[in-house]
């Protein structure tokens, strides 16, 4: 916040001091907060999992440097792929077109998105479609509309720029309209997906790959009848999406007895209680008791209802899988990503990642209730399906991908999944290595560009109030080292760190100290600890990582 009475003072100053007026002026500035920071290496120690370090669709460059174990292949999208014809149906995100693959794009469903994430040692997590139809081409493999204006009349917006026939399915008056499924898709079942992962798996010059073969069913099913109107108006049914996971589960496990099914797949806190069909009820009538929960889930929220109803079919879904985004207004795409934001937005984002974890957190959207994401996917598995059952968020962003503030969150977010016990986690969106957030992504999985990262179990690590400075810590097993990351979250202050380290092999040495400021890892001077102690000051918007060498290292 600016103070009017400070600045006119700071303008007096440089006016009659000159040079010596940046001094006077820092003497102005908030003093660094002090923070208090303590670490048990005896305490709350378990595994961390590599597989929390996951992205959506990477290219092979950035998967190996950022040494990335799993990599997604899904977004809305991948509800209509057709592997037979390498073509997808692009939904509303852009006027539901039938459209041939790009060989050459980031979205890669098949042969070539396993390929270039193996080439790259990291392990592929292909969606599979269930939606029932899949994207059709014409007979000379051109585009084909959805919405074609030349059939179905002018519309509120047309592809003026692509393939100008495609309209976006609302009439002039603002009347959705119905159109023919068949104008631009086919009909698919569990038998072609079976014959499609067959192929992948054992198909001519196809080496069966190693490790675990994650199968993802569908995207964001509860939004079917938005996203993809064209060819699923009506909201599914809670028991259209139990019955379909099921079957898809059989046929893949029957092609790939390798298979690890991972679902639902739902987008957000709505369509973990409601089905599509009970939020498309919702949307029109505003209240009342939803069809779904009041006839087919029995007053259960959707999700849970979904594991009980695969538990009683046996063990169809290996990996309880959900979406999760920050909604007040940290998450904006990628295609909004500026260097610049609101101080509100900023300081939003650097509470909002509460919603992963703390229990005595309210989320103050329009949620309006207590989420911690983490724990309750835990709870749900273990009450309602199979206690240890992995849990992922395969889809999950928290924004700011070209500012220092996003950056912060990204690093607080990984540190967050580790010290919580997520399994895996993919986070959404292109990322290249000009951005703050791929940076700080970097400085948890290959800080030195030589292959170190983060610590490998996680150890208890207290501070005060995580919303300005967050830390986190974790041994690296294979050379006795301990890793502590401290975000200075807070936009204009430093901070001063203090570190008490309990039950570590060495009570005092140097930690070697990296620090991402001002979108650049820099390997700064080495920190001296002394009696289990260290001292550091953080700038504000910087993540810092100290790397302490043990008496075995």
């Amino acid at each position: 916040m600016s103070n009017p009475a400070r600045f006119n003072r700071r303008t007096l100053l440089a006016t009659m001091l000159g040079s010596g007026a940046l001094m006077c002026a820092h003497l102005l500035m908030a003093a660094p907060l002090p923070v208090t920071i303590t670490v048990n290496a005896a305490a709350n120690r378990h595994p961390i999992s590599p597989l929390i370090y996951g992205l959506n669709f990477g290219t092979a460059d950035i998967l190996r440097d950022l040494r990335v174990p799993i990599n997604r292949s899904g977004g809305n999208t991948a509800s209509t792929y057709n592997w037979r014809i390498d073509a997808h149906n692009t939904g509303q995100d852009w006027f539901f077109e039938s459209v041939p693959v790009d060989p050459k794009g980031i979205y890669q469903y098949n042969e070539r998105f396993i390929d270039a994430t193996r080439e790259a040692h990291a392990t592929p997590m292909l969606t599979i479609p269930m939606i029932g139809r899949v994207a059709r081409l014409d007979r000379n493999g051109k585009p084909l509309a959805s919405f074609s204006v030349s059939r179905y009349g002018k519309q509120q917006a047309v592809d003026a720029h692509g393939l100008p026939d495609a309209g976006n399915g609302i009439a002039l008056d603002g009347t959705p309209i119905k159109n023919d499924p068949d104008d631009a898709s086919m009909l698919d079942d569990p038998q072609s997906q079976q014959e499609r992962i067959n192929q992948l798996v054992h198909g001519p010059g196809r080496a069966a790959p190693e490790g675990s073969h994650y199968y993802m069913m569908d995207n964001e099913p509860s939004l079917w009848h938005v996203d993809h109107r064209d060819i699923h108006p009506i909201g599914e049914h809670a028991g259209e999406i139990a019955s379909k996971v099921i079957a898809y589960s059989r046929a893949l496990k029957t092609a790939d007895p390798a298979a690890r099914i991972v679902a639902p797949e739902e987008w957000g806190w709505t369509g973990y209680r409601y089905s599509g069909f009970d939020q498309q009820y919702l949307a029109a009538h505003g209240a009342g008791t939803p069809p779904d929960r009041a006839n087919e889930t029995h007053g259960m929220d959707y999700v849970p209802w979904l594991l009980a109803q695969w538990k009683q079919a046996g063990h169809p879904v290996d990996v309880f899988s959900l979406h999760f985004y920050p909604q007040g207004g940290e998450f904006t795409g990628n295609e909004a990503a500026s260097a610049t934001e609101a101080p509100a937005v900023e300081l939003a984002r650097n509470r909002s990642t509460r919603d992963l974890w703390d229990t005595s957190y309210k989320d103050p959207t329009w949620i309006n209730s207590v989420i911690a994401l983490i724990p309750l996917m835990r709870q749900w598995v273990d009450t309602w399906y199979y206690p240890g059952t992995p849990v992922a968020l395969t889809e999950y962003s928290w924004g700011g991908d070209m500012t220092m503030n996003g950056a912060t969150a990204q690093a607080d977010v990984l540190g967050i999944f580790g010290r919580e016990g997520l399994d895996i986690a993919t986070r959404w969106g292109v990322l290249n290595p000009d951005m703050p957030v791929y940076k700080a992504i970097k400085l948890y999985r290959n800080y030195d560009g030589q292959g170190s990262g983060f610590g490998t179990t996680s150890v208890a690590d207290t501070q005060p109030d995580p919303d300005q400075v967050s830390s986190f810590a974790a041994l690296r097993d294979h050379d006795h080292v301990m890793t502590i990351v401290v975000i200075n979250k807070q936009l204009d202050q430093a901070a001063d760190a203090t570190i008490a380290i309990n039950n570590f092999d060495a009570s005092q040495g140097k930690a070697e100290t990296w620090q991402l400021m001002d979108n650049a890892i820099t390997r700064q001077h080495d920190t001296d600890y002394a009696s289990g102690k260290l001292h550091l000051t953080l700038p504000p918007k910087t993540v810092t990582l100290l790397v302490l060498h043990g008496a075995g290292g």
